[in-house]
């Protein structure tokens, strides 16, 4: 089909349209410029595939509020044509969040019969969901990100022991996370200077007992760190004593006289 069959039936189409409708320019996006027409295209169905796999001309229409609709000859349909609304300008992508996509149709090519159907099934869906989202932007400008952590002014590093029990030095611990460790079953080790979570829980009982540790202690601003312990360095091997008797080294043959 012909960039100028197209051109003919999108002025058509647009002069039959409710309203104030017509088409954009003379010209087609040149085939570089296609993937930006299919992101902008409001459809997840045949049109903004066909605007990925085939590269056909495309034909853009103006509403009286700022509508916008793409139509594009439809592959292997000679006698069909695609028309789908596009997404507004200048919106952000949570401005769409919870809003339904108003599609595309698939419509004959005579523009008479193609205007009602766009009019009856594509324009009403493509209102709805356009003042939806103008609403978002009136209701939420600013994506809504989610707030950073408060600065904590103390912090309590929990380490990992070889042996499976979890603790921390007690000079480390500050004295207000003192009582969410006892609550948590944490018990201090006076031989070890330590507050430890025993190794006797099973790991998802640690599991639970930690995150609940966790959950308090940041509730309470007290930042908590994860780390294994330092590695006990290797101690070198110990040399054999010699045996007491025993030749300290080979005796040498006695020379001939």
């Amino acid at each position: 089909m012909s960039s100028q069959t197209l051109s003919t039936f999108a002025t058509e189409l647009a002069a039959r349209l409710p309203g104030q409708w017509h088409r954009r320019y003379t010209g087609f996006p040149p085939p570089h410029d296609q993937p930006h027409v299919a992101d902008r295209v409001w459809d997840c169905g045949p049109t903004h595939s066909a605007l990925l796999d085939w590269d056909p001309p495309t034909a853009f229409l103006d509403g009286p509020a700022g509508e916008q609709l793409c139509v594009i000859p439809r592959p292997r349909y000679p006698r069909q044509y695609l028309v789908a609304p596009l997404q507004p300008e200048g919106v952000l992508p949570h401005h769409f969040r919870g809003v339904e996509e108003p599609n595309g149709i698939a419509v004959p090519d005579d523009p008479v019969r193609a205007a009602a159907q766009v009019a009856r099934r594509a324009l009403p869906r493509y209102a709805e969901a356009l003042n939806a989202v103008r609403r978002n932007t009136l209701h939420q400008p600013d994506p809504p990100h989610r707030a950073a952590a408060p600065e904590v002014t103390e912090a309590l590093t929990l380490i990992w022991y070889p042996d499976g029990v979890v603790g921390a030095p007690s000079v480390s611990v500050p004295t207000e996370a003192r009582t969410v460790l006892y609550g948590c079953y944490f018990q201090y080790s006076p031989h070890e200077a330590a507050f430890v979570l025993p190794a006797s829980y099973t790991t998802e009982a640690q599991a639970l007992l930690l995150q609940s540790a966790v959950r308090q202690l940041t509730a309470q601003g007290i930042g908590v760190n994860f780390r294994h312990a330092a590695p006990t360095p290797s101690r070198p091997p110990r040399t054999a004593a010699p045996k007491l008797g025993a030749p300290t080294g080979a005796r040498q043959p006695a020379a001939r006289r």
